[in-house]
Order: C-alpha cells, then structure tokens, then sequence
C-alpha cells in the first residue's frame, strides 16, 4: 500500500469512526429506518455537484444490476442493522464487533477464489478474532444479544460488498460509484423511512448528526472508500475497520459518556490482533523491518 493510501485509509477510519456517535444521536429521536434515508440522500446531493466537470453518470451505463447489489450490501442493510444495534449498544462497543469485517472477507476470499486459502497463521488469526467477538456477544443479554448479532450481519454484509466491488467496479470512477450505489441505497430504503417520519420537527442536534453522517460518513468516505479499492484493492481497502474501533471508542468516550470496559478492550485487541494475522499484515510487516 503507498503511501497516499495509507493516509487516505487513515482519515477515511476517523471519518467512520465518527459515523457510530451521529448514529447513536439520530436513533435516539428518529427510527433507523429515517436516519439511513437521511444519510443516503444527503450524501448522494452532496456529490451530484461534482459530476459535471468529470463525466457524468456515462461511465455508470449497464452497471445497474451491481450498484443496486453494492447499494443493498453496502449501504441499506448494513446501515439499518447499524440504527438498530446503536439503540440497545454503546457506539464504541458496535464498532468493535463490526471490526470483524476482515476475518468475514478472508473466508469468503478463500471461496471466491481457491487460490487464496486460509491455512496456518492466517487460520490461527481467523480463529482468534472470532474469540473476540465471541466474548463481546457472550457478554450481552436478551435484546443486546440481539443487537450484537446484528452487527455480526453487519461486519458479514462488508465483507460481501468489498469483494464483490473489487470485482465488478473496480476500474470505474469513484465519484460514479458512491453516487449510484447511495441512491439506489436510498431508493430501497424509502418506502420503510418514509413511512416511519416523525409527525414534528426533530431537534437541531438530531438533523445536524443526519447531516453529518450524508456528508461526511456517505459523500466524502465513499469518495474516499473506492479510491483506495481502485488503488489498492478491496483486501486493503477492508483494513479500515482495523481503525474505525479505536477512533469510535476515542468519540463514544469524550462525547457520549460511554464506559470504555476492560470486556470491550480484550475484545478489540484480540479482533483485531486476529485480523491482522488472518489478513497477513503482521508477516508483512515483519517482512518490511527485516
């Protein structure tokens, strides 16, 4: 990975990161259902301005059928599972069990292609990083069991997403990409968030974290999100979610007031201890230092 890819991992990682906090404030006054529409068509007006000057939707032609895939996958379930869990779960918690993303993305790579499989050190990483998030879900009770597995679905639905778009839009514009999955995103989920609008006004604070999750955690991270697919690949560009948990703790900390539990920190070392093995980015860097 160069180095502008590394930067941008990093700064799309504290983007994300954020994302669990204004998701924590949007369900707490709207249903999960509301706040993804929100975030879906703020984001997708956000970077409609730019098309003009860069190609319009053409490079998009016949590319119907995978950015709905790419819409559901990445955007609309995931999203709603996301709303959902934050309603019963600290952010920071959430986002350490969807930090599983990458151990998901190396089984299935194994699938997909049966020449990329998973044996000694990667299959110990595999096996450690579900420990951990083992421990996490074994710690919740009653409808937080439920709200952890749903992130479980929600690390499963990334996995899926990031391989099947390194397949099939890898070599398309980034800017093309992020618009036309995050409205057909929106497209799907309208007919639930419309129904479930709220009869009033919500607060100020409500509609600013909505705003703040199509701007920056849709618009600008999926900008950023399929450029480093371009660049790098999809297996690189999944080691985001090795960040998004430290930045997402750091936010639900300062300003949520969230515990950050001895439970929550076993679990994110050994995650993503676990990825890092599964992944094959400790041999890697061993390679480098020697």
């Amino acid at each position: 990975m160069s180095r502008r890819d590394a930067l941008l991992l990093l700064l799309l990682s504290a983007i994300w990161g954020s994302s669990f906090l204004f998701i924590k404030l949007g369900v707490d006054a709207l249903e999960p259902s509301v706040v993804v529409l929100g975030r879906l068509v703020v984001g997708t007006l956000v970077l409609l301005p730019l098309l003009p000057g860069r190609g319009g939707l053409a490079p998009l032609r016949g590319r119907l059928v995978p950015l709905v895939v790419l819409g559901a996958l990445n955007n609309a379930v995931p999203f709603w599972l996301l709303g959902f869990a934050e309603t019963r779960l600290d952010s920071g918690l959430t986002a350490v069990i969807q930090a599983a993303a990458p151990i998901f993305t190396v089984l299935l790579a194994s699938r997909i292609d049966v020449t990329q499989t998973v044996s000694g050190v990667r299959l110990l990483g595999v096996a450690v990083g579900f420990v951990g998030v083992a421990l996490l879900v074994g710690v919740q009770r009653g409808g937080e069991l439920t709200a952890a597995l749903a992130v479980i679905g929600v690390a499963l639905c990334y996995a899926v997403s990031v391989l099947y778009a390194g397949r099939t839009v890898r070599g398309l514009p980034p800017l093309q990409v992020s618009i036309g999955q995050l409205a057909c995103a929106a497209v799907l989920i309208a007919p639930f968030g419309v129904t479930q609008l709220p009869p009033g006004l919500p607060q100020a604070r409500v509609l600013l974290a909505v705003a703040a999750l199509g701007v920056l955690g849709s618009g600008i991270a999926y900008l950023l999100y399929f450029a480093i697919i371009a660049s790098a690949g999809a297996s690189r560009a999944i080691l985001v979610t090795y960040l998004v948990p430290a930045f997402a703790l750091v936010y639900g900390g300062v300003f949520l007031d969230e515990a950050l539990t001895a439970t929550a920190l076993a679990g994110l070392a050994l995650v993503l201890g676990g990825t890092a093995l599964a992944t094959g980015r400790m041999r890697a860097a061993r390679a480098r230092a020697r």
